[in-house]
Parts: C-alpha cells; structure tokens; sequence
C-alpha cells in the first residue's frame, strides 16, 4: 500500500481543481495588493486603483474577476461602490504571504 492510498482525508480532485482556479484569480500582485487593502476594510474603485497605481478601469477588472470566484461583495453607497471581502480563508491566505515574503508598508 502507497503512502496516498494510505491517507483517508484528501481533497476531492473536484475542489482542488476549484480550489486552482481560485487560487489562479488570486496570483496577480494587483489583486493580492487589492486583498491587503479589502481585509482592513472596504474600499472604492477609486481608492484600490490609487493603492495598486493603476488606472480605475483596471482596477475594476482585476474586482470583477474576484467578485465572479466569490472572493468579494459589494455595496452602492450613493454613487460610489464599495468592495469588501466576503471570502473568510483569505485572511490567512494572506497572512502566508506576509509572513514569507515581507511586512506589510505603511499607507
């Protein structure tokens, strides 16, 4: 008996694939930058864009994309937008690479 047919608590292959593809979403430093700012609170367009120096339009590719694998929400205050992450598990997904590739810069 192989050490895998050993293990009895895997990841069905369904939600891994699932799993990659989010994981997918998330490997741009943009989003990851948008990731930061979203677990300290909610944030506009405008206000993420600012942050990861990009253009709004940019921006709000990189959120519809997060928003469509589930990863955040939003909210229309008036006439502006608000992103928020609704994902629980990026938080320590986050922490992760905080912790292996550097510390968080003041903003």
């Amino acid at each position: 008996m192989t050490t895998a047919t050993k293990a009895t608590r895997l990841i069905e292959m369904a939600a891994l694939e699932q799993a990659a593809e989010c994981l997918k979403t998330l490997a741009h430093p943009h989003r990851l930058r948008i990731c930061e700012m979203l677990l300290q609170g909610e944030f506009t367009v405008g206000e993420l864009a600012e942050a990861c120096e990009i253009k709004s339009h940019v921006a709000s590719e990189h959120l519809r994309l997060m928003k469509d694998r589930g990863l955040l929400d939003c909210d229309r205050r008036g006439r502006r937008i608000y992103y928020r992450i609704i994902e629980s598990g990026l938080a320590a997904l986050m922490g992760c690479v905080e912790s292996r590739f550097g510390t968080r810069r003041p903003r």
